[in-house]
């Protein structure tokens, strides 16, 4: 199936045409960085006005990059959530427009399960894995027995992996996005320099709490001003092994107890240098399969989206044209969206 897949839940407005949910034709990605980095943050509102303007401009290029027209594409795939209700719409709008007036099949998919699946375009896994998905919004472990079967072992309690990167950027000066800035700041400071606390290492759960470490970031600035300058590099250093080392002994312990040695890593803090060298070593030390999509698949994109996208229309399962946002939609729920889900 040659599918055309929409990605707009956030601040990316993305199109992507692939063929059977494997083979990339083109990725095509409109950032809206510049945009948000005035507000340290993403706007809602700017960022569904923002899809507006660019989802017909990503669509066509994604068309003309894959050098196919509009009457070869056989389903479209879209975003339907979790996400930022008015960004989403935009896409979802956009995927029905084509959906009807094509008249082809039409499906809505789970964002973080694109995510999940990215590594698919790169590379196949052997299911069950256990996977760890770490994102502005979202930080989860979960159990992956096929499309559409997920068991979350363990999330956050409060603030995201992401978030906190971003908000710790924020208070000691860093521009957005904040995750690129500590990471890049790193590089040239020591880990160990500042004892920054684990937050639920050791509290024989798999979910975790980052809101703590954010909190104990401030009160060191706060004591010692000067981190904030001369000594930003220790402080960026020592935030992100922070965070790295629970994400690492959290997702070990998840795979220690279920048994499963294959490991994918997504979402957009799979980007960071400092969990990808985390995890590369936990999974060589310990004899477990390591997967992480290259840090294009980790940034939000469409690509990922064809590929739970084009397992579902293979197998029958379409969206209606009532298809609206949801903004809050947790992977557990697709199992009985999707019954019989190979």
């Amino acid at each position: 199936m040659l599918l055309l897949a929409l990605e707009s839940s956030c601040d990316e407005t993305a199109a992507a045409v692939v063929r059977d949910g494997r083979t990339v034709l083109s990725s095509i990605v409109a950032s809206q960085i510049s945009t948000h980095a005035e507000y340290g943050g993403v706007v809602p509102e700017i960022a569904s006005r923002q899809h507006l303007e660019a989802v017909s401009i990503v669509v066509e290029q994604a068309l003309q990059e894959a050098g196919v027209g509009i009457a070869d594409i056989e389903g479209v795939a879209v975003t339907q959530g979790p996400g930022l209700a008015g960004a989403l719409l935009v896409g979802i709008s956009a995927a029905k427009g084509l959906s009807f007036g094509r008249r082809i099949p039409l499906v809505g998919v789970n964002h973080i399960e694109g995510h999940l699946l990215a590594v698919f375009l790169e590379r196949p896994v052997e299911f069950p894995f256990i996977a760890l998905a770490v994102s502005g919004g979202h930080s989860h472990l979960y159990r992956v027995d096929g499309i559409g079967r997920y068991t979350t072992l363990g999330q956050t309690v409060d603030d995201a992996a992401g978030e906190a990167f971003d908000k710790v950027a924020k208070l000691i000066g860093l521009p957005y996005p904040g995750g690129v800035a500590i990471d890049r700041l790193s590089a040239g400071g020591d880990p160990q320099a500042i004892k920054f606390p684990r937050p639920l290492l050791h509290d024989g759960t798999f979910n975790f709490s980052f809101s703590g470490l954010k909190t104990a970031v401030l009160t060191h600035v706060s004591k010692h001003p000067e981190a904030k300058e001369a000594g930003i590099n220790d402080l960026a250093a020592s935030f992100q092994a922070a965070v790295c080392e629970v994400l690492t002994k959290k997702t070990a312990a998840a795979i220690a107890e279920t048994g499963i040695k294959r490991l994918v890593v997504a979402g957009g803090v799979a980007c960071n240098s400092g969990l990808r060298r985390s995890m590369a070593q936990y999974a060589e030390a310990n004899g477990v399969e390591l997967s992480i999509p290259s840090p294009k698949l980790c940034a939000d994109n469409a690509a990922m989206i064809a590929v739970p996208g084009d397992f579902y229309l293979g197998a029958g399962y379409q969206s209606g044209f009532d298809l609206d946002a949801l903004p809050v939609w947790p992977l557990d729920k697709l199992a009985a969206r999707f019954q019989g889900g190979k």
